[in-house]
């Protein structure tokens, strides 16, 4: 049964959704833009700083989840205008490891929520329980 979940430092959503779902093999994030996140209204306008402190939520709440960013398999970027997608990817990348990005689709959509200009919603594959204590074992051995 998926377990419906809402993070305590965002507001309550305003649609009818959860901002996280997890079932026994993935955890699902809703869609988020810098107007959903508490004082992003100040960093409205710049794609660079929108995106960082939108993915900067997102792993957060894939922490919480047990997740981190190198366990998400699929992205979809909206993004009020194509011509910005370089200053978003570059900071889009900086959140992976290598090359090792998920999948993706980026489309332009006019209008986003609060007047951001960019929405970014994340699926990850959760951490088999074996996978999570042997890291949490190795983690413990190596303090």
């Amino acid at each position: 049964m998926p377990d419906h979940q809402n993070d305590v430092t965002l507001p309550l959503p305003l649609f009818p959704g959860s901002h996280m779902v997890l079932d026994d093999d993935y955890v699902f994030l809703s869609g988020l833009t810098a107007a959903d996140i508490q004082g992003g209204e100040a960093v409205i306008g710049d794609i660079v700083e929108e995106t960082r402190l939108v993915m900067r939520s997102l792993q957060r709440m894939l922490n919480s989840a047990g997740c981190e960013m190198g366990d998400v398999v699929r992205s979809d970027v909206h993004i009020t205008d194509l011509d910005m997608t370089r200053d978003m990817d570059a900071t889009y990348a900086e959140f992976f490891d290598g090359h090792d990005y998920p999948a993706r689709t980026c489309s332009q959509t006019p209008r986003l929520y609060g007047g951001g200009h960019v929405e970014i919603t994340l699926m990850a594959r959760r951490p088999k329980q074996e996978e999570a204590d042997s890291e949490a074992q190795e983690e413990e051995e190596s303090d």
